[in-house]
């Protein structure tokens, strides 16, 4: 049937109707808007109870809310600097989160990743550059599991240069930071070596302190390389700040400083610095109260030393190739977002690969301590070039992790510049 415009006749609307018309729209449109703002409060943001309504297990955080409400920012006496003491820490954070519920969700396991370098440009010729490949590297982790990072290249405490700089940075970052339940502090010559590999949080449920080293060269052999303050998580707390305190009173910027300096000589047999001084607290306060909170990590590579690791690469990826031949879920394409599943499906892979050293399983962080990239001034045990080859070859094994998600890789670890498309279903 078609219709047609002529049959059709407009209605007439008379004036006695005019006032019901009028008022059924109005009532209407008082509906529509009641109805508007209802559903607009409950899925509100701004609700000071709000727990999230939501279908999905991770909401976006609120950017834009920051409620009129007095919290610890608003203290005049409250400060980001080691001679500002903080106490009841946990309980201003639990305020925070609370007056700030989408970053409450999974807020256990949230990770803000710090680094930084110096304000001056490197001495070295290809310093500057192999800082911006660690960056990038850092970026590239952070990206691919939903980190906040944090780059600093500035003193924030003048009293506490070079490699004790990192104390007041850490310090700052966890009060910028209160969504935040875990700061990592990475040095800036550290990479990641495996993209796929996530911190076990879950393992670390009754401490506060993480650090990569060996507990027998620490406790017994009383040795300054037993571990390595090159890369160590600090849950954000109470406990974290008294023992940054702690910490810091060892440092330069302490009156306490020339004393410590002699003690930690007598018992390390090397120089006061911000490994040796970690080193003591974890061996002076073992069975005490900091010691029962700290953890030497033995079991990954939360600081793996790069002379035992890149020999290892090229065998590494050979092995994982010959893993995909086989699974084919491994080499299925997909999205970078998504990449942490297939994290997931590769690790029972690896359950024969061990870890650490004599390990075929991707090294978690490669850190390349004695090369000095920036100032250029090596261990004399190595030599320039041999820095920078294995720091090209474990900066570009890392980044063929990331280009795969872009469909290309690096045929020649050694070559940073020469890529190749891959074909459809590699390595099949």
């Amino acid at each position: 049937m078609v219709f047609s415009h002529a049959n059709w006749r407009k209605p007439t609307i008379r004036t006695l109707d005019r006032p019901s018309i009028f008022l059924a729209g109005a009532l209407t449109a008082l509906i529509i808007l009641w109805a508007f703002f209802f559903f607009s409060t409950i899925n509100s943001p701004y609700k000071p109870n709000n727990t999230c309504n939501c279908n999905q297990p991770d909401p976006a955080f609120n950017l834009e809310f920051d409620p009129p409400v007095s919290t610890f920012y608003d203290d005049p006496s409250f400060g980001y600097t080691l001679n500002k003491p903080i106490t009841n820490w946990d309980k201003k954070r639990e305020i925070w989160l609370t007056l700030h519920p989408s970053f409450k969700p999974r807020s256990r396991d949230r990770v803000l990743i710090v680094t930084g370098s110096r304000s001056t440009p490197c001495k070295s010729p290809t310093g500057d550059h192999f800082l911006l490949k660690f960056y990038r590297n850092k970026v590239d982790y952070c990206r691919i599991h939903g980190y906040d990072i944090f780059y600093n290249n500035v003193l924030l405490d003048r009293n506490m240069p070079s490699c004790w700089a990192k104390i007041p940075t850490v310090r700052a970052a966890m009060v910028a930071h209160p969504e935040a339940e875990w700061i990592w502090w990475l040095d800036e010559d550290a990479a990641f070596t495996d993209m796929e590999f996530k911190i076990p949080f879950e393992k670390y449920e009754g401490y506060n302190f993480v650090v990569h080293g060996w507990p027998k060269e620490v406790y017994e052999k009383k040795s300054w390389l037993g571990l390595n303050a090159g890369s160590f998580l600090i849950r954000n707390c109470q406990w974290s700040l008294d023992f940054l305190d702690s910490w810091a009173d060892m440092g330069p910027r302490s009156k306490h400083y020339d004393k410590w300096a002699d003690v930690l000589l007598n018992v390390f047999h090397h120089e006061s610095d911000d490994q040796t001084a970690l080193g003591y607290l974890l061996l002076k306060d073992h069975e005490k109260w900091y010691g029962k909170k700290m953890l030497i990590e033995t079991g990954y590579y939360l600081e793996g030393y790069w002379v035992v690791i890149v020999d290892t690469l090229k065998n590494i990826t050979e092995r994982y190739l010959e893993i995909e031949t086989t699974a084919g879920m491994l080499r299925r394409r997909h999205a970078e977002k998504v990449s942490e599943r297939y994290g997931v499906l590769r690790e029972p892979l690896l359950k024969d690969a061990g870890n650490e050293f004599g390990s075929w399983r991707r090294p978690f962080v490669t850190h390349f301590a004695g090369c000095q990239p920036c100032n250029g001034k090596h261990n004399p045990l190595f030599t320039a070039k041999g820095c920078r080859d294995a720091m090209n070859k474990a900066l570009n094994f890392a980044d063929n992790q990331v280009l795969r998600n872009y469909g290309f890789v690096r045929r020649n670890l050694s070559d940073p510049s020469v890529v190749s498309p891959l074909p459809f279903d590699y390595p099949a």
